[in-house]
């Protein structure tokens, strides 16, 4: 069975690094932030909209020249 042996060095290094955290840690948490991005000046649900009435259109036109040309 192994046993570890908590050496001195080791302590001091692990009491030296959270130390290091503890003091730098704070001081990144008030660090400047990015101002937020300015709202997009079209969604893109306009353009949906658009191009959704243009497919229905052409099904309509479509729908009509086939039930047209049918009849003859």
């Amino acid at each position: 069975m192994a046993s570890f042996r908590f050496s001195l060095g080791f302590g001091l290094f692990t009491l030296f690094l959270s130390l290091i955290f503890t003091l730098y840690i704070p001081l990144s948490a008030n660090a400047q932030s990015l101002p937020p991005a300015p709202p997009p000046t079209s969604d893109g649900t306009s353009i949906d909209q658009g191009i959704a009435y243009v497919l229905m259109m052409l099904a309509l036109a479509l729908t009509y020249l086939i039930h047209s040309s049918s009849i003859l």
